[in-house]
């Protein structure tokens, strides 16, 4: 897939981990998990917002386009 998510950075860098995320942002963590993997298919606006202002980042920081 040609576009990487880096969440696990971002987690990392924040000391955070995926379990906190997924309870700050009401998601289940199997869904994160699916998300860190670059399994996902899509991703909702809603969950990406909830993210980014979780984390104090911008959608860049967590996903990039990798043309391979």
């Amino acid at each position: 897939m040609a576009i990487i998510i880096d969440l696990d950075v971002v987690l990392a860098k924040r000391k955070m981990k995926s379990a906190e995320l997924a309870e700050a942002i009401g998601i289940t963590p199997q869904n994160l998990s699916v998300l860190r993997a670059g399994r996902a298919k899509a991703v909702r606006f809603t969950t990406l917002d909830a993210i980014c202002k979780h984390l104090g980042c911008q959608p860049g920081d967590i996903l990039r386009f990798e043309d391979g």
